[in-house]
């Protein structure tokens, strides 16, 4: 895995989980509450705070979801029209340099994933990085416009199959090698049967296809479970939606992390980089003691007299096993030496006082 910038943070196999709060509609079309948001985020340990910008027009066909003949998975539960509820998620663009503003008050980084052409001009001047949504996966033009802004970019992968995955990384790579391929299902009903569907293994299958990227997870399954799986497979961007309170009214809100539930899952995402450590096995500094302590050593089950032949008889294997004494793994060559010197019932032996068979 090489490594890339986003901003002042390198993100590689060897550094720290780059979390994304995805804020998105969670504003309640309040830049108010936006820009508190933002400030929530970076308090609870995000690194960066996420933003859509889209219109209803270019991004949904009211006409189109009509014909369908309903709301279907999360969209069910809405009560206004797809358009109507888009509208009101949508991010109005003149909050853009205000919204930049308050995640450099804060010392986190901005971002936001645009649905269209423009978007991506207007974003580009206050963006470190831009993420590509699930649903875009498809667009090759839209790939490709991103790609030639030659910054980082963030692939969700959700409701793909692998054909398409492949064919949308090989299309940005042609371009631009500063590429993130998360994981994603995009289910948005926060329901826990989702986790026999977020396949955290698919990760090994991108790490596999594409050892050079860097790998993440973009999830909307409920708590921490599948963010430190993925961390533990090799995801090094998190994305997760953010708000300060579930159960406000919007479309976004009910399967977001809050305040206290996103700084938990950076604390234990802390504690789990550590825990992964080296792949070197070693007795470790923290556990030297215990070598002496839980090991065993050959020790004299009785008293054993000056010169006499030892005899396996004449040993016990047990704890503790100071510095120096012999291992029980060495039984075959202590027996049949002699003792040099005296030995206590009990008493470890040690090479020096024996004298070879």
């Amino acid at each position: 895995m090489h490594t890339i910038s986003i901003q002042d943070r390198r993100i590689g196999a060897d550094t720290p989980t780059y979390f994304i709060a995805d804020i998105a509609a969670n504003h309640d079309g309040d830049l108010d509450r936006a820009v508190e948001l933002i400030r929530l985020a970076a308090e609870a340990g995000a690194d960066a705070a996420k933003f859509q910008h889209f219109t209803a027009d270019k991004i949904v066909s009211q006409k189109g979801f009509d014909r369908l003949g309903g709301k279907a998975s999360h969209q069910a539960a809405w009560s206004k029209s797809v358009s109507e509820v888009y509208a009101d998620a949508s991010v109005p663009r003149t909050w853009t340099a205000t919204l930049h503003q308050a995640c450099i008050d804060n010392n986190i980084h901005f971002f936001s994933t645009p649905y269209d052409f423009e978007a991506v001009d207007l974003l580009d001047e206050f963006v470190p990085a831009y993420k590509i949504g699930s649903g875009d996966i498809d667009w090759a033009e839209m790939l490709e416009y991103i790609a030639t802004k030659n910054k980082p970019v963030l692939l969700a992968t959700g409701a793909a199959s692998l054909h398409e995955v492949c064919r949308s990384v090989d299309h940005i790579l042609q371009t631009n090698s500063q590429l993130v391929l998360m994981q994603c299902n995009t289910n948005y009903t926060g329901s826990t049967d989702n986790f026999a569907h977020i396949n955290l293994n698919v990760l090994k299958s991108y790490a596999t296809l594409y050892p050079d990227l860097i790998l993440g997870l973009s999830d909307h399954t409920p708590g921490l479970t599948t963010v430190l799986g993925a961390i533990a497979l090799g995801a090094r961007v998190v994305e997760k939606h953010f708000t300060d309170d579930e159960t406000r009214t919007g479309p976004d809100h009910g399967f977001s992390m809050t305040p206290t539930t996103w700084r938990d899952m950076v604390d234990r995402a802390r504690e789990l980089e550590q825990a992964m450590g080296s792949p070197l096995k070693q007795v470790e500094a923290n556990e030297a003691e215990t070598v002496c302590l839980q090991r065993r050593c050959l020790r004299a089950a009785r008293p054993i007299a000056q010169g006499e032949r030892i005899t396996k008889a004449m040993l016990s294997a047990l704890r503790p096993a100071p510095a120096g004494s012999i291992s029980p793994w060495d039984t075959d060559q202590v027996v049949g030496s002699f003792a040099h010197r005296a030995f206590e019932q009990g008493e470890e032996l040690r090479w020096d006082a024996l004298v070879a068979r």
